[in-house]
């Protein structure tokens, strides 16, 4: 069975969005181009960047109905990426709180995409 390893993200601006996930990722891109740039991880997956601009895009959606996440291993890495993320002036759409799964933030791309950094879900403790 084929397992997703790529999430797409339509932007605007890819030079920008780059900038601005290379910093946020602390890694440069594996591939660059006018109209796409990809991330690789060491897990297998894939972070991508397609301009809305390009030749070939074709979307009717519309609305950031989307979260690109990051799981940390406890509170105290939540805590720490929001203040590191602030020092580095990324937007915060919602301060530290605790969610349902956990304690959690959401900062925002140069798109408005939302990024969440949260605890891995812990069903026994949260009931």
């Amino acid at each position: 069975m084929a397992l997703p390893n790529l999430i797409l993200l339509y932007v605007e601006d890819p030079a920008r969005s780059n900038q601005f996930y290379e910093k946020l990722l602390g890694k440069a891109p594996a591939a660059s181009f006018p109209t796409y740039v990809a991330f690789e991880f060491s897990n297998g997956s894939n972070l991508g960047l397609w301009s809305t601009k390009a030749a070939n895009f074709v979307s009717s959606g519309t609305g950031h109905r989307f979260e690109l996440a990051f799981m940390v291993d406890d509170d105290a890495a939540v805590d720490r990426l929001y203040d590191t993320w602030r020092a580095a002036d990324v937007p915060i759409e919602q301060e530290p709180s605790v969610a349902v799964f956990g304690r959690t933030f959401v900062a925002l791309d140069p798109d408005g995409h939302r990024i969440r950094v949260c605890t891995p879900d812990d069903q026994a403790s949260r009931g």
